[in-house]
């Protein structure tokens, strides 16, 4: 049931042949226009040099010539950059803002002339010239309008993205926060009567000491029904936390999975009669994650290994490590076993791994992940947690002295 990664590499596909086909339309149509403005540009400085040439080549006996035309030629060249250079040397700019002085157009001209621009020469009685251009702003600017519009097109790419992911994400919440709660509802009815229904049974069995024990056994097994519904009730909603030997809570529940596992798994917990680690948790959802992990690292040994649990700790976070001696989870996978729906068991919703994320993180302000991995080796998952912040002996002694006085009155 690998939906996320079949939808993520779709999305992924999709978003790749998007930008291409965006890629290579801008700059295709941006090509064809800049290459179509180049060559207007170096029609009309074709132009602008037969009318120079035209100017020039007036003699006192072509002077009553109208030059209206080839003035107004030159005139109106406001765009494109030109350098006119005689045989002598001399030359004379047109167009270049950043120029200044007579170094500056010389460098002008060198750049033109190693880019490997041909100037139009022209020519006439006495005269040889030669006239360099550069392209226009505006060509420069239909050069680099692709890269402007791609990284447009990207940006809102990303942000659309982004949204919809989120909007994604909210809706695939409020349908497993609805489960949950469906879920705790509908086991209430049953659980209710199957408790009731023992009860009767019980007073029914007074002198069977047998029929006693196996109704103790199945009062335990709804009572387990109980807490399962009640974790289920308090997805989605702020749970109550409060402090609590993480230790203590390690050794219920590692004792209560190592009950129902095979003999031939062996559990190294930390000694509960430790110096105790308080955090800040709710008891029931914390258990929740942890047994989630440990039914998932009995699932992966196939009913033989070990599963052991590490606990140390910092100024102000504790670690918790569950380590087990199991398949191993693949590394292209790692980042999904988080994902809801994901999963590689042949029978299961995925859900687990997922609730736990948005328990220890959403609820408890830690940090649950694959911390390592390796195929037939096994794998430790690790959360951390912020420590719980204990009370001042003064203060815990200023309320127990406040509860004796009020129930004195």
């Amino acid at each position: 049931m690998d939906i996320y990664r079949r939808g993520s590499s779709w999305k992924l596909y999709a978003m790749v042949i998007g930008v291409l086909i965006m890629v290579v339309l801008v700059i295709a149509y941006s090509s064809f226009l800049a290459s179509n403005l180049r060559k207007v540009e170096h029609d009309r400085v074709q132009l602008l040099a037969k009318a120079y040439e035209e100017i020039a080549n007036i003699t006192d006996e072509t002077q009553d010539r109208d030059l209206t035309l080839p003035s107004d030629i030159i005139e109106q060249n406001n765009t494109i950059p030109v350098i006119i250079v005689d045989d002598q040397g001399d030359f004379e700019s047109k167009n270049f803002p950043q120029v200044k002085n007579y170094n500056d157009v010389l460098a002008e001209l060198e750049k033109i002339r190693e880019d490997g621009a041909q100037g139009i020469i022209f020519e006439g009685p006495g005269f040889r010239k030669t006239i360099y251009y550069k392209e226009s702003i505006l060509n420069k600017y239909i050069t680099y309008f692709p890269f402007f519009i791609l990284l447009v097109l990207l940006s809102f790419m990303g942000i659309g993205y982004v949204t919809v992911t989120s909007a994604r994400q909210a809706e695939q919440n409020r349908v497993w926060v609805g489960m949950a709660k469906e879920t705790a509802h509908q086991l209430g009815t049953p659980i209710s009567a199957i408790v009731a229904w023992i009860e009767h049974l019980k007073a029914m069995s007074e002198d069977s000491p047998e029929n006693l024990e196996i109704l103790a056994e199945l009062e335990n097994d709804v009572g387990r029904l109980d807490l399962i519904a009640d974790r289920f009730s308090k997805i989605g909603s702020a749970p109550k936390l409060e402090s609590r030997n993480v230790l203590e809570e390690l050794h219920r529940t590692g004792l209560y999975m190592q009950r129902r596992a095979s003999r031939k798994v062996r559990f190294e917990f930390p000694d509960r009669q430790m110096d105790p680690i308080n955090v800040d948790i709710n008891a029931p959802l914390f258990n929740w994650v942890i047994e989630n992990l440990l039914r998932n690292a009995l699932d992966a040994m196939d009913g033989e290994g070990l599963i052991k649990a590490e606990v140390h700790r910092d100024a102000s976070m504790v670690y918790i490590d569950i380590s087990d001696t199991g398949k191993g989870i693949p590394s292209s996978k790692q980042k999904l076993v988080f994902k809801p729906g994901f999963t590689t068991k042949k029978r299961g919703w995925g859900l687990g791994l997922s609730l736990a994320r948005r328990i220890i993180e959403e609820y408890h302000g830690g940090k649950i992940y694959v911390k390592k991995s390796e195929a037939n080796i096994g794998t430790t998952f690790a959360i951390k947690l912020p420590l719980g912040v204990e009370k001042p002996l003064e203060v815990k002694n200023e309320t127990a002295n406040l509860l004796e006085t009020k129930s004195e009155g």
